[in-house]
């Protein structure tokens, strides 16, 4: 196999899957660009969406990593079944990491912006976003994760070459889906909303 045969084989497993990051990219462009009255009203939210985002592209993108090697590495099978103490254990981890990342991130979101001197929504309310957001998109990341690799591995594509696209959009279209989501809900709790 020569090396113009094997960028044609990569292309050929990526470029699918690029090309849905694309569209879900534009996707969730169009919810953040709707979302005009949520960030208003949550001052400090828009500084929040890029650190929000990058999470779930880091620890899911990793939880896929992980699941990829372990199914190279013959560990786990390409099924879940409810017994896989190695699989469980890395989706409760990412799950786990991705809600504190979000945490840490709404905290140091709430204190850069008022050491700068911006206007910026109460701490409980930042953190209340990230938090909910953090799981209801760490749950379908990790669902989407664990599907896309597993069934991938069986159609015999390499899990590396496509978690990563997968892990970028839905990270994207569910993260800002569910930001939305979690705005609502946290100030309507609040009675602001």
């Amino acid at each position: 196999m020569t090396v113009r045969d094997v960028a044609v084989e990569a292309y050929k497993e990526a470029l699918p899957a690029l090309t849905a990051s694309l569209v879900g990219g534009l996707i969730a462009g169009v919810v953040l660009g709707g979302m005009r009255a949520e960030l208003r009203a949550v001052p400090g939210l828009l500084v929040l969406v890029p650190a929000l985002l990058a999470t779930r592209g880091n620890v899911y993108g990793s939880l896929g990593a992980r699941i990829a090697t372990a199914l190279h590495q013959g560990l786990i099978e390409p099924r879940v079944t409810g017994g896989d103490e190695r699989l469980r254990a890395a989706a409760t981890a990412a799950l786990a990491n991705g809600v504190l990342t979000s945490t840490f991130a709404a905290v140091v979101a709430y204190f850069l912006l008022t050491f700068l001197g911006s206007r910026v929504a109460p701490l409980p309310i930042l953190v209340g976003v990230a938090i909910v957001a953090g799981l209801l998109s760490g749950i379908v990341l990790t669902v989407v994760v664990v599907s896309v690799v597993f069934a991938g591995y069986r159609r015999g594509r390499n899990p590396d070459t496509i978690v990563g696209p997968v892990v970028t959009t839905t990270g994207d279209v569910f993260g800002i889906l569910f930001l939305l989501i979690a705005v609502r809900t946290v100030l309507a709790v609040a009675g602001v909303f």
